[in-house]
Order: C-alpha cells, then sequence, then structure tokens
C-alpha cells in the first residue's frame, strides 16, 4: 500500500491520521487515497507504450461518483454491466465512445437505452443476447459494435465464485463455437461484428493465466481472419489481483501467515501479454477494477466490546458484513491493524461486527496487537467490492465515504440516516 503507511506509530492515508478521521467523520467509514488510485491508473496506463488501447475502469469494484470522475478525467474508459452502471458513467462524464457494456443477463430496456447513448459496443455472451440486440438495434434505426465473449476455458485458479473462465461458468460463448457464432453474428442485420472479449475471472494473482488467454485469443483472432471475420478490438477483461496479506509491515504488527501473495505489478503483467495480443494488430482494451482501487482503500472501525469464552476471544466492532460483505461471502482475507501501535503485545481472536449472523466476521483466529473498547481498527485493501456490496441489513445505514489528496479531506458520500433506509 504506497499511500497508506504508520508514519511513527500512527497509521496515515496519505497525510492523513486515520484516527483523525473516524474522529471527525465517525465509524464505520471508508477512507480512500486519491493519489493511490491516480497512480496506479497512470501506472497501468503508461505500461502500452505506442500501443493503441483503451484502459476501461470497471465501474462495479467501486462507483462513488467522486472516484467515476477522476477516472473519468484521467482518460479512463468505463466498464459497465447494468444501466444503472451505464448511467452512473454517463454521469460521472465517461463519453459514450469510451464505454463497454458486458454481463450475461442485459434486460431489452436496458439494451435499448446502451443503444440510445451510443455506446462504443456490446460485449455478447449468446446468441439469445445477439437477436435481441439486433431486433432492438433494428427498431431504433440503428446499429452497434459487437464483441463475442468467449469462453477460453482456462483455469484463474481463483476463489470460485469469482473464477469466470471456465466451460462450468454461466459466462461467455464455448469457445468451440466461437466460429460458427461468430458467422451467426455477422449474419444480423444492425450488428457490426468488430471485436473478442475475454474475462476468466477476478483476484488472479499469477501471470500464467493472463498469458494462456493471450495465446488463445491471438491463434482465435488469426483464424477468425482466416475465415473472413476481421477483428478492430480485443477486449481483455480485467482480473489482476492485489496482495491481501502483509499489506503493511511495522515491527509492532504480527507476520501474517498463510498463502503467499506474490503477484507483481499490474503494468508487470500487462508487459507480459502485449507482445502476444500485439501481434493480431488490434486496439487493445482491458477492464481493471480491483487492481486501480483496492489498496486505495480502508475501512475505519471501532471496538465496542470485548468477550472470551472458553474457546475464543472477541472483539466487537461497529463495522459489519453489511459494510464489508467480502469475508463473509468469499471468506477473503483483509489484514486488519490499529490507527494507533501502542503494544507488542499479540492475541488470538476473532474480530466480529453487531450483525445478528453467525457470518458476521472480519478476522478468525486472527493475531492481532491486544486492543481495547474505543478503539480504531483499520481492515486494509477495502477499495473495491467494499461499499459498492453494503446492504442495509438488520436495518444499518450504508457508512460515509471520504477521499485523502495530500492533507486535505472530502467527504464523497455522507453517513445515511434513518430516513435513507429503504
Amino acid at each position: 500500500m504506497t499511500h497508506t503507511a504508520y508514519k511513527d506509530q500512527d497509521l496515515c492515508c496519505e497525510d492523513v491520521p486515520v484516527r483523525e478521521l473516524a474522529e471527525e467523520y465517525g465509524t464505520p467509514l471508508y477512507v480512500y487515497s486519491k493519489n493511490d488510485i491516480l497512480t496506479r491508473y497512470r501506472s497501468l496506463n503508461g505500461a502500452f507504450g505506442e500501443q493503441p488501447h483503451l484502459v476501461c475502469y470497471a465501474v462495479k469494484a467501486n462507483a462513488n461518483p467522486t472516484i467515476l470522475r477522476l477516472f473519468a478525467d484521467e482518460g479512463a474508459g468505463a466498464d459497465v454491466v447494468s444501466a444503472g452502471e451505464l448511467h452512473q458513467a454517463l454521469k460521472a462524464g465517461f463519453p459514450p465512445e469510451r464505454i463497454v457494456f458486458a454481463g450475461v443477463g442485459k434486460r431489452e430496456d436496458e439494451i435499448e437505452y446502451a443503444l440510445q447513448q451510443k455506446i462504443f459496443a456490446f460485449n455478447a455472451e449468446s446468441t439469445g443476447e445477439l437477436q435481441t440486440i439486433s431486433r432492438i438495434a433494428l427498431r431504433l434505426n440503428t446499429s452497434t459494435r459487437i464483441s463475442l465473449r468467449i469462453n477460453p476455458d482456462i483455469d484463474a485458479e481463483s476463489h470460485p465464485y469469482i473464477t469466470t473462465g471456465l466451460h462450468s461458468n454461466k459466462f461467455g460463448i464455448e469457445s468451440s463455437k466461437a466460429l460458427e457464432v461468430y458467422r451467426f453474428a455477422a449474419g444480423l442485420p444492425g450488428l457490426q461484428v468488430t471485436g473478442i472479449h475475454t474475462h476468466i475471472g477476478s483476484q488472479i494473482t499469477k501471470v500464467e493465466p493472463f498469458t494462456a488467454t493471450a495465446q488463445f485469443v491471438a491463434q482465435l483472432v488469426g483464424q477468425l481472419r482466416d475465415a473472413g471475420i476481421h477483428l478492430s478490438h480485443i477486449d481483455f477483461g480485467g482480473g489482476i489481483g492485489v496482495p491481501y496479506r502483509n499489506a503493511i509491515r511495522h515491527e509492532m504488527l504480527p507476520e501474517e501467515n498463510g498463502t503467499a501473495e506474490s503477484m507483481t505489478d499490474p503494468a508487470d503483467v500487462l508487459r507480459s501479454i502485449l507482445p502476444i495480443l500485439q501481434s493480431t494488430g488490434c486496439t487493445i482494451w482491458v477492464e481493471p477494477g480491483r487492481a486501480l482501487v483496492a489498496e486505495a482503500g480502508t475501512l475505519l472501525t471501532r471496538v465496542l466490546y470485548l468477550k472470551e469464552n472458553r474457546e475464543k476471544k472477541f472483539a466487537i466492532v461497529d463495522a459489519a458484513m453489511t459494510d464489508l460483505i467480502r469475508p463473509s461471502l468469499y471468506q477473503a482475507y483483509h489484514q486488519i491493524v490499529p490507527a494507533v501501535l501502542d503494544t507488542y503485545e499479540h492475541l488470538p481472536m476473532d474480530i466480529v461486527g453487531p450483525v445478528c449472523e453467525t457470518g458476521d466476521f472480519f478476522a478468525r483466529d486472527r493475531v492481532m496487537p491486544k486492543v481495547k473498547p474505543n478503539d480504531i481498527l483499520a481492515v486494509l485493501t477495502a477499495g473495491a467490492y467494499g461499499f459498492a456490496l453494503a446492504s442495509q441489513y438488520n436495518g444499518r445505514p450504508r457508512p460515509a465515504e471520504v477521499l485523502v489528496n495530500g492533507d486535505r479531506v472530502r467527504l464523497i458520500r455522507p453517513r445515511e440516516t434513518f430516513e435513507d433506509l429503504a
């Protein structure tokens, strides 16, 4: 985490101690580093060099309007998966010609809305969807670009819930039927078949699945060209993982054990696949989300109570699975550290929330610095799929969000009140 670190014994987001943010804005609270986001985007974008390309931010990762505007102002595109996300992207300033619409189940009203906005392309996933887009385009007297999402049956080696490139997944068109479906699409009125789309999963921490996918795509583009189908762009999707363990190291923190996460820089991943994809002569689009915003975000929470039984010690905090569901949903690991380091004493404990579910936890049997009531804890690497998956379950208003830029802080989403509860 390049912009969230301890200065002396105070955890800071850029130049601001997070304990001060917790006191001013309350907890639970999402805190984002503006310069972390911009640094990661510019590094990835710059890694393309002279290759014609577009980095499309995956809106689903974090759709805060201010964060969306950061990417739009940088010249990024947007990867959307619903009409609602398309509306958010347009409102944030993404030009329609820099927006692609993905997703396995697009409704007819969503397709019509996207056609009316004249987005760059649809990433289509079935023959039924192709027919629907064609029919609506004809009714609107328009045409649209189409990329076919092809499923290469490559194992992303990530959590089963976020692996999307296997034949057993619901996503994409089976690779053995790719040529057949491309020919079918080329024969439908209102469709300009211009691209190929792949996305094999999320939180991929090895380079090999990406290089294998790039080789598959380059080979298929060549086969399609031989069959008279000439593509102009490759949408390579996203999925580059980030390290969740040992995001921050300090002599007063325990070393985190478990599966090593040695993912290289996203720009290095890109450099490994570019030579393969460049051979196609196509423009290259990518759709990162987590890789751009995850490490920029931290969830702050306050310890309410300590309790123990014969088997466990618990720290009960004011954040819950309603604020960050990833540990409950995916058994995802997030490093959790104190806002202020004041002890070398470490204890195993469960970090749990107040929601009436046994699955409401952030960590189990985690060795942590000893904590006490009113301490502020920071759940790290929470900028992606954090607030985006938040809910109002148990009548809990969703948390506030702030953006830090150097020593300046901006409230970018106010805390919900009881009046906001659905």
